[in-house]
């Protein structure tokens, strides 16, 4: 596939929305009233689903793949009809629309709900926290499924972990950022929790859709960007109008998606049902993170290679900084509230657990793998 088709559609995904609220469920009973609604014949049952990304890009056709598994496994008994960003509601009245019943099923990225839920945003990532493969470590064998599910349970909803990006990079600058110094009166568009620890060093977090940052940049209203990897940072064409590519994504070491369900809808599904609809979640969380991983390093060879995009390491001294800061900033920010803090504390206890082994294999092999000249 084309990276430019790709990550236009993905960029979708990093608007940073506050809460659709009243509007969304005003949108969704609106769309309610021209779509059908979801039917039950002959012990069949018809979903409609509404997925937050485009159609044409990735995570367009993974919902599309995730539809067509559980048609075909369940031999029809469960067949969900899937409308893209802005077909049925707009992209962000996804979660409403399923919160209404004018959906039963959606697709997108936990910290857009953060105005349904300040703890959400700690399922889609944390600063400094756990890698994809830990991640998913943490969802399928202690209990983060589970952990998770005490947010969306209390909206309505059921949580599973629906795709990936893995590690993403650093931001996309036009000077040498070497200390926290760079960092202070600095523009910077980042959303969700790496944008309120850049505050602390006096950085302007600007928070804009998408659609606006190429724009943004281009016009100075702001001095740099994060965005995602380089596949969707090559196709949004970043690399013209800023000089240095920062890495690593220390604010977003992988950023899960989610599939969020109508818990009535979900409960009401029998034992066989609710095991394809698992597994059909299962199967495109690890598909899209393969997708990622496979596409990542051409994209990252053109743009040193093609456009002569200057590749930069943040220092080990600004990282320490950072670092530092995210230990004092994210226990406050998630101490604001019970569940922010219950779902805060079994991220780290399971990060304590994986850390060491982390650095043990998949680090020191990365070091290792050097050595050998293949």
């Amino acid at each position: 596939m084309h990276p430019k088709k790709e990550g236009d559609d993905f960029m979708e995904r990093r608007k940073f929305v506050k809460a659709a609220g009243v509007a969304g469920v005003a949108a969704a009973a609106t769309a309610a009233s021209s779509f059908p609604s979801p039917a039950i014949a002959q012990g069949k049952k018809k979903w409609i689903g509404v997925n937050t990304f485009g159609k044409t890009g990735a995570l367009g056709k993974a919902m599309d793949a995730f539809a067509d598994f559980v048609g075909k496994a369940s031999d029809g008994k469960l067949t969900i009809k899937v409308y893209h960003g802005g077909e049925l509601v707009k992209p962000f009245e996804s979660f409403d629309a399923v919160q209404s019943g004018t959906a039963q099923i959606g697709w997108g990225a936990p910290y857009y709900w953060t105005g349904k839920s300040h703890a959400i945003q700690f399922v889609a990532t944390m600063p400094f926290g756990l890698n994809a493969q830990e991640q998913n470590g943490w969802f399928y064998n202690a209990g983060g499924i589970e952990a998770s599910n005490k947010i969306y349970n209390e909206l309505g909803l059921q949580f599973l972990p629906c795709g990936n990006t893995g590690n993403q990079m650093g931001g996309w600058y036009n000077k040498e950022i070497n200390s926290t110094d760079d960092l202070n009166g600095l523009k910077f568009r980042m959303p969700g929790l790496g944008g309120e620890i850049l505050k602390s060093f006096g950085v302007n977090v600007v928070l804009l859709p998408g659609t606006e940052v190429l724009a943004a940049l281009t016009s100075g209203q702001i001095d740099g960007t994060e965005w995602i990897g380089p596949a969707s940072d090559l196709g949004k064409g970043l690399y013209k109008v800023a000089k240095y590519y920062y890495h690593p994504g220390w604010h977003e070491p992988a950023t899960v998606l989610d599939c969020f369900i109508s818990k009535k809808e979900f409960d009401a599904l029998d034992d066989g049902l609710r095991a394809i609809v698992e597994s059909a979640a299962a199967m495109t969380n690890i598909k899209l993170l393969s997708f990622f991983q496979a596409v990542n390093n051409a994209a990252m060879d053109k743009l040193i290679n093609e456009h002569n995009v200057q590749m930069r390491e943040y220092n080990e001294d600004l990282l320490k900084a950072i670092g530092n800061r995210a230990s004092t900033l994210l226990p406050e920010i998630a101490g604001k509230d019970p569940m922010s803090k219950e779902l805060y504390e079994n991220i780290i206890a399971y990060r304590k657990t994986s850390v060491n082994w982390a650095r043990l294999s998949e680090g020191a092999f990365i070091k290792a793998r050097d050595y050998a000249d293949l």
